[in-house]
């Protein structure tokens, strides 16, 4: 699948509406509290205050107005550029598992992944085609 194909906008569509559903949550410090009991119900949270919920809320707006690009102007480059997010934030999801994160934080590194590497993939693809075809294009070494 190439990055150009409806198919691959699908995917970067889909990704857009799952961190709409998921991040929206955090996006004000009334909705944050809801969020951040429903999560401690499966471990144990650090208690809410001011700095917490601010970077918290900072995340969710980010993320949504991301994600209300994503579905509203969806490009190709979007979902190179969400796909790129995706490795990063699987990198800290897995540094906090890593130092004694809640294991929720599981579901959420394989959906990372998942959308991260399913919206990488074509461009790797197409950046290793359009270095073969670079190489059979140049002239032979003198």
């Amino acid at each position: 699948m190439s990055p150009q194909n409806s198919g691959y906008l699908r995917i970067v569509r889909a990704s857009a509406w799952y961190d709409l559903i998921v991040t929206a949550g955090f996006a004000t410090p009334w909705t944050y509290v809801l969020v951040h009991r429903a999560l401690s119900s499966f471990g144990t949270f650090p208690p809410v205050d001011p700095i917490q919920t601010l970077y918290a809320n900072l995340m969710g707006s980010v993320v949504v107005v991301w994600a209300l690009l994503r579905l509203f102007r969806t490009l190709p480059l979007h979902g190179l550029c969400d796909g790129i997010a995706r490795v990063l934030f699987a990198s800290w999801q897995a540094y906090a598992l890593a130092h004694g994160g809640p294991k929720i934080l599981v579901l959420f590194l394989v959906v990372e992944v998942s959308f991260g590497g399913v919206q990488l993939l074509p461009w790797s693809v197409d950046g290793l085609r359009g270095r073969a075809r670079t190489r059979q294009v140049q002239p032979p070494a003198r």
